[in-house]
């Protein structure tokens, strides 16, 4: 390889449009922006979204709904999933290892949806009222 051999890779360069360079360039005079309004002028265009001084659309819209930030962090778990799991103790770090929650969770909470028939002692989980009632009558404990 010698310097004078050294080229650009395939598709690096490509040929630049020169507007305004004469009639015969196809794109002379008016350089492909038309005759006359706000789009011709240098420096002469809106911002996002608007429409001439209309009220814009995501203003004529109505407001609606709410995504909660802290959602992604909280999880839910079943008394049939504690049951399937079928560990003595239950704690965040339990749940993650078997990938009943994600990694990212910071809160769970017990829910009475299925059935428990095994003792487990709950650890540092919330759970609702009758989940609780459920896990203490198979004789668990929440904690």
């Amino acid at each position: 390889m010698e310097l004078n051999d050294i080229k650009p890779a395939e598709g690096a360069k490509h040929y630049k449009r020169r507007v305004g360079r004469g009639i015969g360039s196809g794109l002379g005079k008016t350089a492909g922006r038309g005759h006359k309004g706000q789009k011709s002028r240098a420096g002469g265009y809106h911002k996002v979204g608007f429409e001439g001084g209309q009220m814009p659309l995501q203003r004529r819209l109505p407001k609606r709904g709410f995504k909660s930030q802290t959602a992604k962090y909280n999880a839910e778990i079943s008394l049939a999933a504690l049951e399937r799991l079928g560990a003595a103790e239950v704690d965040l770090l339990a749940l993650k290892q078997a990938g009943l929650v994600g990694e990212m969770i910071k809160n769970v909470k017990v829910i009475k949806a299925g059935e428990l028939k095994i003792a487990i002692k709950v650890t540092g989980i919330l759970a609702t009222v009758g989940a609780k009632a459920a896990i203490e009558a198979a004789g668990g404990s929440v904690a």
